[in-house]
């Protein structure tokens, strides 16, 4: 059992990393969900779409990395003033 807690402790990422590493998994899934609907809307489910989809992905994820890491702080401020506070 220790083995394994060495193994996930090495793994984990660093206490600051969370903005960034959420940015990273969010920007994943939704550019992976998205290309997959445009590549299947695109070619339909044909022999090779799998291999177009993972190319339009690697394609979109980066992209889709850095505007998600340049909008996020925008985003936060528009909601923050369209939120009401409770005072």
């Amino acid at each position: 059992m220790r083995h394994f807690e060495y193994i996930w402790r090495s793994l984990c990422f660093p206490p600051g990393s969370p903005p960034l590493l959420s940015a990273a998994i969010m920007s994943g899934l939704m550019s992976c969900i998205v290309t997959c609907v445009a590549t299947v809307r695109a070619v339909g489910v044909a022999p090779g779409m799998v291999d177009k989809w993972m190319s339009a992905w690697m394609l979109a994820w980066p992209i889709a990395l850095v505007v998600l890491l340049f909008v996020a702080p925008l985003t936060r401020r528009l909601v923050a003033a369209l939120v009401r506070s409770e005072t």
